[in-house]
């Protein structure tokens, strides 16, 4: 069965304060009745874009790591579910639940799993 990242976008002036605890129950709820339905597989908040690190690889073959995210934006990934759906369409019925609760944009897409190298060959 497909997986899908279910992701959530906070504005870059994201105040944590402004979250309540109602807010915080309703987001536990959910959590719950996705661990209910059998389909979320992992979920967590991830800390704000300026403690990320950006990698880019150099033509002489090396890495260049610089401070702060790839894009520069005005909202940043704030959390995210990884759920195991039978489509698209069930996926983007959760991630719906998952835009009201947490009262902020967010984005759907499908997990893409390749064979190691290994498997490949056989």
């Amino acid at each position: 069965m497909p997986q899908y990242l279910v992701a959530n976008y906070m504005p870059d002036d994201f105040d944590p304060s402004t979250v309540t605890e109602a807010m915080m129950e309703e987001i536990h709820a959910l959590n719950r009745e996705l661990i209910a339905a059998g389909v979320r597989k992992f979920a967590c908040g991830i800390s704000p874009p300026g403690s990320a690190k950006t990698l880019r690889s150099q033509p002489n073959g090396k890495v260049l790591v610089t401070d702060g995210p790839y894009t520069e934006t005005k909202e940043h990934m704030g959390g995210f579910w990884i759920l195991e759906c039978a489509d698209i369409n069930e996926a983007l019925a959760w991630a719906k639940k998952a835009a009201i609760v947490c009262d902020v944009a967010g984005e759907v897409r499908e997990l893409l799993f390749f064979p190691a190298p290994e498997e490949a060959t056989k």
